[in-house]
């Protein structure tokens, strides 16, 4: 890996996943974007991670796709390389994603972070999708997810003008989780992290698919879909531990089986 590093040990069962072109200020080439789906293929398959976190520096979660990359290009050149299908493997990865954040995520930045399935800020973070200012429009999920996050009006505001959400903005809309001093952002990740990672894998995992399902279909689908999750975590040990404990009155111990 040269643009991204990943630890599996810092913490139990929780992974992290470090961007790391400081330089560029993250900035999302192709060849990042390709570790970070190859990363989470790999996390994803881990049976000794059960989260993962993903984030950049102080200064930069990402502050953006790579222009210098695109500028010169065709749209038959985008068509064919289609980077952002990369993106792909992150919206499929079944353990819960937290994204930390600190400093920009703009453009590309933003729809990675929006990606994730939480999202802890700095308060220093900025959040936006300034493409309309280069004379273009987001292409990774961001006309999609930012208005599912915080409603049409702001949505086309903040992408028909380029505008920046400050942390608290954004938490206030309820794009963000929890808003912390710069010190504290990836500690307070790792935070919610462990207390996700005590818990059963099988009925998170399930669960995590349930709550995406909302977004993507109708209330009578999802519906659906979260009754049969329900009753397949019957199936797992988890279940059968959780619930045993419950009535013992003890802590459980989940196995991920």
């Amino acid at each position: 890996m040269e643009f991204i590093k990943v630890t599996d040990n810092k913490e139990p069962y929780v992974a992290l996943i470090e961007l790391n072109r400081p330089k560029e200020l993250n900035a999302l080439n192709r060849q990042l974007m390709e570790e970070v789906r190859d990363a989470l293929q790999q996390l994803d398959k881990n049976d000794a991670v059960r989260v993962i976190i993903i984030t950049g520096s102080e200064q930069a979660f990402a502050a953006g796709a790579d222009i210098k990359q695109m500028a010169d290009k065709t749209a038959i050149d985008m068509l064919m390389i289609d980077q952002i299908s990369t993106w792909d493997q992150i919206r499929k990865t079944k353990k819960p994603i937290i994204a930390a954040v600190s400093g920009f995520a703009l453009g590309g930045g933003c729809e990675l972070a929006m990606t994730c399935d939480m999202i802890i800020a700095s308060e220093t973070a900025k959040f936006g999708q300034p493409e309309i200012k280069i004379g273009t429009m987001p292409g990774a999920g961001g006309t999609q997810r930012l208005t599912k996050a915080i409603g049409k009006a702001k949505a086309m505001e903040l992408i028909l003008t380029g505008r920046f959400l400050s942390a608290e903005e954004a938490r206030s809309y309820g794009l963000v989780n929890k808003v912390v001093p710069k010190e504290m952002y990836l500690y307070e990740a790792f935070q919610l992290a462990k207390e996700i990672a005590q818990l059963s894998p099988v009925a998170v995992q399930l669960a995590k698919e349930s709550v995406n399902r909302s977004f993507e279909t109708h209330l009578d689908e999802g519906l659906t879909l979260e009754r049969k999750n329900f009753y397949l975590t019957f199936a797992s040990t988890d279940q059968k531990e959780g619930m045993q404990a419950f009535v013992e009155k003890r802590k459980p111990d989940f196995k991920g089986k």
